[in-house]
């Protein structure tokens, strides 16, 4: 996996652990687990992009 897709799945990983933590701490937030899918989405798109 080249950089710049491993740096996307480190961040990727931090924002689940970050809205998890928010979401224990103040309460879920619909917003935030989308963008956090949208994240996701996009850390696939680029890990599949790069490895063709």
């Amino acid at each position: 996996m080249p950089g710049s897709a491993r740096t996307m799945a480190a961040m990727t990983v931090g924002g689940l652990v970050v809205v998890t933590g928010y979401s224990v701490a103040l309460g879920s937030n619909g917003w935030l687990w989308f963008t956090w899918v949208v994240l996701g989405l996009l850390t696939v798109g680029v890990v599949v992009a790069r490895g063709n």
